[in-house]
């Protein structure tokens, strides 16, 4: 028997990659970056092969790294996350150096940022992983905490997208969970649940102009779930 709730106890950072060159760029939040080895230091990272800057990463063998410290923006994180770069340009409007060969550089809401060159790729089905090795490292912010995704969830209330290796169905979660005092919402779009238990107002109550703090879908877009 397999505890889904077991999965939320391994730890993971929150990062943003990005790739590409300076006239075509993207992005995505992952929360799945390693360090494999130290001599020469080399990083993994698992991508979903639909991911736009899948294609990227493999057309210009290049990848940034931008680690997120705790007070990373929503709409960063929004951004980067649910929305995908075939539709948006995701850095518009973004703080962004180009690094070598032109990797382009995310700044904002960043503890510290890496830059690496392609060296090998490995399909493990859905996902590829990137492995890169190291060519240049900074760090950008000395007086905050990097921010975890169990802080994503717990404190952000955010959850994975579909196409991250962490994604899990909240269909397959105990529904205990939901036994509170209140209504629960959730977000059609990211998962965010709106829990009237946990906030100062009830749902109904919002302003129509209220947008799901995490991807920025509106308020019609949810729908309750307890």
């Amino acid at each position: 028997m397999i505890d889904i709730s077991a999965l939320f106890s391994v730890t993971y950072g929150m990062y943003i990659v990005c790739s590409g060159d300076k006239t075509n760029n993207n992005g995505f939040v992952s929360n799945t970056v390693f360090q494999i080895t130290a001599e020469p230091p080399r990083f993994a990272v698992s991508c979903n092969k639909n991911n736009f800057t899948s294609e990227y990463i493999s057309k210009y063998k290049n990848f940034s790294v931008s680690i997120l410290h705790q007070e990373a923006s929503i709409e960063t994180i929004g951004i980067f996350g649910y929305k995908s770069g075939r539709d948006t340009y995701k850095l518009k409007g973004m703080i962004l150096e180009f690094g070598i060969d032109d990797v382009p550089v995310l700044l904002n809401d960043s503890l510290a940022v890496l830059e690496l060159k392609l060296i090998d790729t490995i399909d493990i089905g859905t996902h590829n992983i990137f492995i890169g090795e190291l060519l240049n490292s900074k760090v950008i912010e000395t007086n905050k905490l990097p921010m975890t995704y169990n802080y994503y969830r717990e404190v952000k209330k955010g959850f994975s997208p579909k196409n991250a290796p962490t994604y899990i169905d909240k269909t397959l979660l105990e529904k205990a969970d939901n036994k509170q005092n209140g209504k629960i919402y959730k977000c059609a779009a990211c998962g965010f649940e709106y829990i009237e238990s946990e906030q100062n107002i009830p749902f109904d109550k919002l302003p129509e102009s209220y947008v799901c703090p995490i991807c920025g879908s509106d308020k019609s877009d949810f729908y309750e779930i307890s």
